[in-house]
């Protein structure tokens, strides 16, 4: 038997009931706003000038005169043999900062969960989230006092085992090892917030339990506080392959001289070279499209991975 068609004005109107939402909700909204218009402004609407990636753009011809040219700035990227060392650099240098600075404040998190005197606990993190606030200009003028050819490290070392000044800062096999380093240095004990916060939803019990059946400290760590933030390390390991391609321009280009450039040269201060100082404009572009693409491709892999193994991931 058919059903009597419903009158449409008996239907509630779908717009009407949004709008008693947004206007209930009002108040938040107005807090989310701030944020909304920020990704809006300096995140969205500059990606419509990602068109010149596919351009040979010209200042003075503008963004619709420039002749389309399609995926010719985007070949470059793997016909120059100086883009592909570039790449190789950046790859390098961003798998060293996953390997040893990723786990890092992983390390840090599971020793301050160990330490049982909340005094001590609370200036220990103080003491290791203050590097987090020095900027990097701020961070490699330190290493540099240290580490240049007059500097402290080798005045010490002239003095007490009569070494000639070693041009540490000239050296190409150290200059991955000191960013990575200066890194560890600066950003691990503020990394450590979100993990001691994982770690702080552990039921004591279970430890109290294990300490009853005779779990060590290895053991507990092991078995307990390992589990627990097992779910954060798999989110925070995903987030940071899709920035594997941006190695943080400011601190690379304060590090670079011209004895590690072949090393040291990675993809945003290469995009930075090209695109600022020789005005190649559509060809940094490509690079930085070229990048973000990477880094999607990453993030969804590892999802994906993730979510086999039992995790959540990030979506």
């Amino acid at each position: 038997m058919l059903k009597p068609a419903v009158s449409p004005t008996v239907q509630p109107n779908r717009w009407i009931r949004i709008r008693k939402k947004v206007w209930k909700s009002r108040y938040m909204y107005l807090f989310v706003l701030p944020g909304l218009l920020y990704f809006l402004i300096y995140k969205y609407l500059p990606l419509l000038g990602s068109v010149i990636a596919f351009k040979d753009y010209s200042v003075f011809r503008g963004f619709q005169n420039s002749p389309w040219v399609g995926l010719k700035h985007f070949e470059r990227i793997f016909d120059n043999p100086e883009v592909v060392q570039v790449l190789v650099n950046t790859l390098v240098l961003s798998f060293l900062q996953i390997a040893f600075a990723f786990p890092a404040p992983i390390l840090l998190a599971l020793m301050l969960n160990e330490v049982r005197l909340e005094w001590v606990k609370r200036i220990i993190q103080s003491v290791v989230y203050l590097p987090h606030f020095l900027s990097w200009v701020v961070v490699v003028g330190v290493v540099t006092i240290f580490l240049r050819g007059e500097g402290l490290v080798n005045n010490l070392l002239g003095l007490w085992f009569g070494i000639e000044s070693i041009p540490f800062l000239q050296m190409p096999g150290l200059f991955k090892p000191l960013l990575v380093l200066e890194v560890i240095w600066k950003e691990t004990g503020w990394s450590t917030i979100i993990f001691l916060a994982a770690l702080a939803g552990v039921n004591p019990e279970l430890y109290e339990a294990a300490v009853a059946d005779g779990a060590g400290r290895l053991r507990r760590i092991w078995h307990i506080t390992l589990p627990a933030i097992r779910s954060t390390v798999v989110i925070l390991l995903i987030l940071r392959l899709g920035s594997v391609l941006d190695n943080g321009f400011e601190q690379v280009f304060l590090m670079l001289n011209p004895y590690v450039m072949d090393v040291g040269n990675v993809l945003d201060t290469y995009v930075y070279y090209k695109g600022i100082e020789q005005s190649d404009f559509s060809f940094a572009t490509a690079v930085g499209l070229f990048k973000s693409v990477v880094g999607l491709i990453l993030v969804i892999a590892a999802n994906r991975l993730a979510k086999k193994f039992g995790e959540d991931g990030i979506y």
